[in-house]
């Protein structure tokens, strides 16, 4: 309790917005882990249960925050001189690679973490541990004969669609979520055509929304038709669940993104963040998130429909993974950012 405590008094009034879940130890209780993450809390659940299945006396507390919310809290509980989660584990790439570089994460000493993937390893302290694409969603019954395929085709068809599409396409607003940002920033990079096509989707009205979530609910009940640049797991565990939500990945390149985890420097219970990381990292694991979560996994062990490996095989060089490295520090850089920013309030004002 003076854990908590502790940490509320150092917690920005935003935060105290944030959704907590605790899961209290299904055994003899022995201690409790804290965790900072972006993935929605009822996602997060079958993970930490199959974390207890191993660890019976560990309870945790978990904590649902936006990617940008997990950083300042951890830099301003670091640097207050306290603790703070033992755990963090964001879709903010490159606010958790910051984390690692400017030393808010320590190095691990697990064996899984000396044989992953290069890529997806930043010197045993910062981890990817998910492969996500960022796809299309759309409304299906406004698609009988099936949606863009490419960019170019999405802006043929915003072109000319005329009013039945206005104000009904939308995506991440990229002031306040950074993985919407990182993907705009990598789309700069792989399309030089991306502003057009930003352009088309202001003059549609296009309507931005800070979660996945947000833009998922109306592309399914049919609100909106189309959602640009959604994460493509939240989209296949929702379209499970609404037959009238529809996803692609577009055919000229697909971004993929990754969830990073890594453990603070500050960490009361470092040990205990090592051990969930240990777990997030090993089989048992990764094949809950790639099938209970259905969070692609990383792991070369898991190599069912759901997993890089996979995914790789099929698609090829039309998945363009970010690496987990001191590049994507660039896209922190606060002259580039307010340049992207501006350039996407142009395009979405252009007309």
């Amino acid at each position: 309790m003076l854990r908590i405590l502790a940490l509320l008094a150092l917690i920005p009034a935003a935060a105290l917005r944030a959704e907590v879940m605790a899961v209290p130890a299904p055994g003899p209780h022995e201690a409790e882990l804290v965790i900072y993450s972006s993935l929605d809390a009822r996602l997060a659940r079958p993970l930490i249960e199959g974390f207890q299945t191993e660890n019976p006396g560990i309870a945790v507390r978990y904590e649902d925050l936006l990617a940008n919310e997990i950083r300042e809290r951890i830099v301003a509980e670091s640097d207050a001189g306290g603790t703070t989660a033992d755990f963090a584990f964001s879709s903010g790439m490159d606010l958790q690679m910051k984390l690692a570089n400017d030393g808010y994460a320590r190095p691990v000493s697990l064996p899984a973490a000396a044989h992953w993937p290069d890529w997806a390893n930043w010197r045993e302290t910062a981890f990817a541990l998910t492969f996500e694409p960022g796809v299309l969603i759309y409304h299906r019954p406004s698609f009988p004969e099936g949606p863009p395929q490419s960019r170019l085709a999405l802006m043929r068809w915003l072109k000319q669609a005329g009013p039945a599409v206005q104000g009904r396409v939308g995506t991440y607003d990229i002031t306040r979520s950074a993985v919407g940002y990182l993907f705009v920033a990598q789309d700069d990079e792989h399309f030089s055509d991306i502003w057009a096509v930003l352009q088309a989707m202001g003059a549609a009205g296009l309507q931005t929304f800070p979660t996945s979530q947000d833009i998922i609910d109306r592309v399914a009940d049919g609100r909106l038709l189309i959602g640009y640049n959604i994460l493509g797991s939240y989209a296949a565990d929702q379209a499970r669940l609404h037959p009238d939500l529809g996803y692609v990945l577009l055919r000229d390149y697909t971004v993929v993104v990754s969830r990073v985890a890594l453990v603070p420097r500050a960490a009361a219970r470092p040990d205990l963040g090592e051990r969930f990381l240990g777990f997030l990292l090993s089989r048992s694991g990764q094949e809950i998130l790639a099938r209970k979560l259905r969070l692609p996994a990383v792991s070369l062990e898991v190599s069912d429909a759901n997993s890089a490996r996979s995914m790789q095989a099929a698609l090829g060089d039309q998945l363009r993974p970010v690496n987990v490295s001191p590049g994507l520090l660039v896209y922190l850089d606060q002259a580039k950012r307010r340049r992207l920013i501006r350039r996407w309030h142009e395009a979405l004002n252009s007309r």
